[in-house]
């Protein structure tokens, strides 16, 4: 198996208030996600349907990152249509040696460019009820396929000097009475061995009940990849859905966010997630894929988890997870 490192392949470093801010717009068609969402994940988890709903100019992402949400306040619901009796938990994947301090905030771009995205989570229990005061805890990486924070590993920021200085594509976010958490953010970079995903991990009165990972349809990563400034000056992905290393391809379905193209060209992706009632319940896992890479040796992270007691007063990572896949 492959070593699995953010540096293969990886481009020209922007800085993170967004030097390529003026490229402008592509004007590329994607299939979109329709808005129905399946509590847990489920066959509507994909992104099928009318691609321009809600769009004035259909084919068009926004670039500029999240300065470009001009349209914010009045995004839509993408929970309003409810989300059924049947609440199928959400399972538990790896850590990943990427983790870092985090910070409490909802724009977590920190200005980076790329294309803007809100991401919308809504937390609910076996029941179907939703979770107030949960918190949502996510990381990506930027669009050039970087980790940031200095007390990150060189392994998820290359060691390069802007990655190290920012905490871009890190937050924190307490979920409402209504159990619904969002973020301002820019799509993530693919690196070497992984298909593009976010990490997150939710917490309920400081205790980890689930650490995973989210995934996006590989047609619009796909579209994102190949023709989005930014994104398409760095050749094509080497790990798709179908060959990850951490999800399974016939799994990664109950994973999927699902997406809209909005009106001023922001993407909006929305998941539910499915905790425990109790930390006493049985927790699942995503079964696992069997291809991409490898990352470290099995057994440990290779020294690249992050320090103790760097968490931001958030908990920490998770004991008990294997840290060796980002």
């Amino acid at each position: 198996m492959k070593s699995e490192t953010p540096q293969d392949l990886l481009p020209q470093v922007i800085t993170r208030r967004g030097i390529l801010r003026g490229i402008g717009l592509s004007l590329a068609a994607v299939p979109l996600g329709r808005l129905l969402i399946a509590c847990g994940g489920s066959e509507t988890d994909g992104v099928t349907g009318d691609p321009d709903a809600g769009t004035t100019d259909p084919g068009v992402w926004a670039t500029g990152g999240t300065a470009a949400m001009t349209a914010a306040t009045s995004y839509p619901d993408p929970f309003a249509a409810g989300i059924g009796t049947v609440c199928t938990l959400t399972c538990e994947s790896t850590l990943g040696p990427c983790y870092a301090t985090t910070v409490e905030r909802k724009d977590i771009s920190e200005g980076h460019d790329g294309l803007p995205v809100r991401l919308a989570f809504l937390i609910v229990d076996e029941a179907c009820k939703p979770i107030p005061g949960a918190t949502v805890d996510i990381w990506h990486a930027a669009p050039e396929g970087l980790y940031s924070g200095e007390d990150a590993s060189d392994f998820c920021t290359s060691g390069d000097a802007v990655a190290r200085a920012a905490r871009w594509f890190r937050g924190v976010q307490t979920t409402d009475a209504n159990g619904r958490a969002d973020f301002d953010t820019c799509f993530p970079g693919w690196y070497s061995s992984r298909t593009i995903h976010i990490h997150f991990t939710v917490r309920v009165n400081g205790s980890e009940f689930v650490t995973s990972q989210l995934f996006f349809d590989d047609t619009l990563n796909d579209d994102i990849v190949n023709t989005q400034p930014l994104y398409n000056t760095r050749g094509a992905r080497d790990t798709t859905n179908a060959n990850d290393n951490v999800v399974s391809a016939e799994s990664v379905g109950n994973y999927l966010f699902t997406t809209q193209r909005l009106a001023d060209g922001a993407m909006l992706a929305a998941k539910t997630l499915v905790i425990r009632s109790s930390l006493a319940n049985a927790q699942c896992a995503i079964p696992g894929g069997g291809g991409g890479g490898g990352g470290p040796p099995p057994g440990g992270d290779g020294g690249m988890g992050p320090p103790p007691g760097r968490d931001g007063g958030f908990g920490g990572p998770p004991p008990g997870f294997d840290a060796g896949v980002p």
